[in-house]
């Protein structure tokens, strides 16, 4: 799943036909790390909403200030640090004034350091990790009355069992386009990653669950779905048939949810793409033609390292397979460069797995040793002017690639989901199937349209007119 580049504010509001409190407290939300983590603020702010609290763009006139974290990198756990140290500076300015402002931590930073957290930043109410995060209300309640909570055990079935599906009204409003989480946790225990200790072993929401929240994102407006989890084609449940279901087989299921048009799920395991899926990308025309599925590195003697339990030459048969199915996959990935270990020879199997698939996009990290994981033991680290001329040489060829992919755009026709007004007055924003921006004159549609359109220009994003 990608991490790096998700930094965005969340804010909640209040739910249509219910009355504010008297004195409505304010709430700023801000969202680090993955896809996940954007859609638990986005539920987060509707609980919050549901117990009085209106959203608010100003961190300034925030009451409740609420960080949801990510640690999959030591940069991305440090950035939190420093965030808490300006707004300890803010709490206490407005407590000169007489104004109350409470500070929470959520997410993975949260679920890995718990009180830590409190005793490095006194300034700290409540922290709360990522599969407790239904239990907020409560836990604010306790923080209001002077408690510093720490809440981070957790049954990640209480998650799916207990957290009230989101109302229509906290959904209008947020676009077209929008995350479901139908799988949490991860039992893979990769030797670089955090994941299995911060979101535990993994779990699949139940089928009816899913149904429900799809069928409500419909309703209000929503056109594409992104079904999300950390290993999400690990999913697997009993459907309404009694029968036991795949991601495969639920894709069918919610492309019948009348409004649907579009089906996206990340992120994905090389060793849990079964039969079915590969299937739904040949049949089922909703599911886009863009897969994200990371093989994290080309050498088989690192990918053992890093305990993946596949080889690069698996990887590419089955992105061959996978093609063979669906021709014009776009496909995107991860990887990490100068994991302990990796010798020049390695890297360069990298290299080569990288000119061997064609990406149209990928993430790429230099090597971050985090506490607790297997990986932050081994010996044999690589120096980081090493890490840094590693990554720089594959940044350099992937972002040719991506390049080399959008240029064999121009001319090309495509339908277009509108998403949102551009930059410049007068123009639109759509998604392509491929996850490309597009930019069109706003005569060619209204948001929420999917249009027929040929791709007149490319570069960073593409430019299209109507057929």
């Amino acid at each position: 799943m990608n991490v790096e580049g998700i930094e965005v504010a969340q804010h909640g509001g209040k739910l249509d036909g219910e009355p504010a409190p008297p004195a409505a407290r304010k709430v700023f939300v801000k969202t680090y790390g993955c896809q996940m983590n954007v859609y638990d603020s986005q539920r987060m702010s509707d609980a919050l909403a549901a117990d009085g609290y209106t959203g608010t763009d100003r961190i300034e006139d925030a009451d409740l200030v609420l960080l949801n974290t990510c640690h999959i990198r030591e940069k991305a756990a440090e950035k939190v640090y420093s965030e808490l140290g300006r707004i300890r500076d803010l709490k206490a300015e407005r407590a000169g004034r007489g104004m109350e402002t409470l500070v929470a931590v959520a997410g993975c930073v949260a679920q890995a350091e718990g009180a830590e957290i409190i005793r490095r930043q006194s300034a700290v109410d409540l922290v709360i990790g990522p599969q407790t995060y239904h239990r907020l209300p409560q836990a604010l309640s306790r923080a209001r009355r002077g408690e510093k909570v720490v809440e981070t055990e957790y049954a990640i079935e209480d998650k799916f069992e207990q957290l009230p599906s989101p109302r229509r009204a906290a959904i209008v409003g947020r676009g077209v386009t929008a995350f479901l989480t139908v799988q949490e946790g991860c039992d893979k225990f990769c030797t670089f990653c955090v994941v299995p200790y911060t979101r535990g072993s993994e779990v699949s929401r139940p089928v009816q669950q899913i149904i429900g929240e799809a069928e409500k994102l419909a309703e209000a407006g929503v056109r594409e779905v992104t079904l999300l989890g950390q290993n999400v084609n690990a999913w697997h449940g009993e459907g309404p048939d009694g029968k036991e279901w795949g991601l495969g087989r639920l894709l069918f299921r919610l492309a019948r949810i009348p409004g649907i048009a579009r089906l996206r799920y990340t992120t994905s395991h090389p060793r849990d793409m079964d039969d079915e899926l590969i299937e739904a990308h040949r049949d089922l025309a909703e599911l886009m033609p863009y897969l994200h599925l990371p093989v994290q590195a080309g050498s088989d003697r690192i990918l053992k390292a890093m305990n993946r339990r596949h080889k690069a030459a698996d990887y590419v048969r089955l992105v061959e397979r996978i093609r063979s199915v669906r021709p014009d996959m776009a496909m995107s990935g991860d990887f990490i460069v100068g994991f302990p270990g990796e010798t020049d020879a390695d890297f360069e199997d990298t290299m080569e797995l990288v000119r061997t698939v064609r990406y149209a996009q990928a993430y790429s990290f230099k090597y971050s040793p985090r506490p607790g994981t297997p990986g932050a033991a081994m010996n044999d680290h690589v120096a980081e002017a090493v890490k840094d001329d590693r990554l720089q040489r594959l940044q350099a060829l992937l972002g040719d690639q991506l390049r080399a992919f959008n240029a064999g755009m121009a001319g090309k026709t495509m339908d277009l989901l509108i998403e949102k007004p551009g930059r410049r007055p007068g123009q639109r924003v759509g998604r392509s199937p491929w996850l490309q921006p597009v930019i069109v004159d706003e005569t060619v549609g209204e948001i929420g349209d999917i249009v027929s359109v040929r791709i007149t220009g490319t570069g960073n994003s593409l430019f299209a007119e109507p057929v």
